[in-house]
């Protein structure tokens, strides 16, 4: 992999063994100056090691991380933590439950003198809306609040680069989202180049301008939320990022698709020759509800969200897809509607005969 003196962080050919099993496994990636990113994966795919060796509290078994350009980790090189001018958040926010919310922020900037300290501080408060709360203690302040103390605290010493471990994880799915939206606007206003570690697809979307998908130590792909849930590179990323299933289909020519619920038009991801057996991802804003629609579909059952239903539909072919319904329309399971496929382009891989 190629680096750029621009980029602020580059991960090269990163592996990582813990007990003699290799956790992460060949990784490169690389975040320019005021990026904010994110890993995604499950539950023990990683992500987290990676996070802890570009700290430097795992040591690489191969590949190097460089940081604007330094090498923090590599073959016979491996600076100390401390040395690496990197942040961290944690899932506890280990605030300091004896300091005031003041002193939590000007912690790690002690060494500077009163009037540097205290402008740096309220510089921050007022950047999260807390300036009125500098003499309050932690406990007096709600999730959410202590969330963004955490975070002005991490970044008041002006880190090269701030790591975040599922920091948003304590609070409601409704706040971590609102969090991390509100976080990527705390960090671009400061300048400040972040990582964050979730395996919460929406949180990511809200925080990254690029996002990794991680499974068994392997980096999938590392691109915008927009292409990974519209031109993922593979099966695991499209069934991983956003909901959806694939469907069994034919290749007609380059922009046709023959199925079970009939011809299925749109750009491919793919190239493949006329004939070729494949899958295709449809996703639930893939399906349309339509009155008028040709395409009829046996409602196997129906998830009440507010705004609208997401419907699990079972086809005439016996395949199933999802799709969203405007709540004032309900349907019970067992109950026929129509719909209709509306693809700007589709999502198609080989096939897979496991399935």
């Amino acid at each position: 992999m190629n680096t750029k003196a621009h980029n602020h962080l580059d991960i090269i050919d990163v592996s990582v063994e813990l007990g003699g099993n290799r956790v992460v496994d060949n990784v490169s990636l690389s975040m320019e100056d005021g990026e904010t990113g994110s890993l995604l994966g499950p539950s023990g795919c990683g992500k987290t090691t990676l996070l802890r060796a570009i700290a430097g509290f795992e040591q690489p078994s191969r590949g190097r991380v460089q940081i604007r350009g330094q090498i923090v980790s590599g073959t016979g090189h491996h600076l100390a933590p401390e040395r690496r001018g990197v942040g961290m958040v944690f899932q506890d926010l280990a605030l300091f439950p004896h300091l005031t919310v003041f002193d939590n922020v000007g912690f790690g900037i002690r060494h500077k003198g009163s009037d540097a300290i205290r402008r740096r501080v309220y510089e921050l408060l007022e950047l999260v809306g807390l300036e009125r709360h500098a003499d309050m203690y932690p406990h007096e302040l709600s999730g959410g609040q202590q969330q963004r103390v955490a975070l002005i605290r991490a970044i008041a010493p002006e880190p090269d680069l701030l790591l975040l471990d599922e920091p948003f994880s304590g609070q409601d799915l409704e706040l971590r989202e609102q969090l991390a939206r509100e976080v990527r606007e705390v960090l671009r206003l400061d300048g400040v180049t972040a990582l964050l570690v979730t395996h919460d697809q929406l949180e990511a979307f809200a925080f990254s301008d690029r996002m990794g998908v991680i499974n068994c130590g392997r980096l999938h792909q590392w691109d915008s939320g927009y292409n990974l849930y519209h031109w993922p590179a593979d099966r695991f990323v499209a069934e991983f990022i956003g909901r959806g299933v694939f469907i069994r289909a034919r290749v007609l020519d380059e922009d046709r698709l023959h199925a079970g619920i009939g011809v299925i038009s749109g750009e491919m991801s793919m190239s493949y020759p006329a004939g070729t057996e494949v899958d295709v991802l449809l996703r639930p804003d893939d399906v349309r509800y339509d009155p008028q629609g040709s395409i009829s579909a046996r409602v196997e059952s129906a998830a009440f969200r507010g705004a609208d239903h997401l419907y699990t539909l079972e086809l005439g072919d016996g395949s199933r897809v999802m799709c969203h319904v405007p709540s004032h329309h309900a349907h019970q399971p067992g109950e026929e509607i129509t719909i209709r496929l509306d693809l700007q382009h589709m999502v198609v891989f080989p096939r897979d005969n496991s399935a």
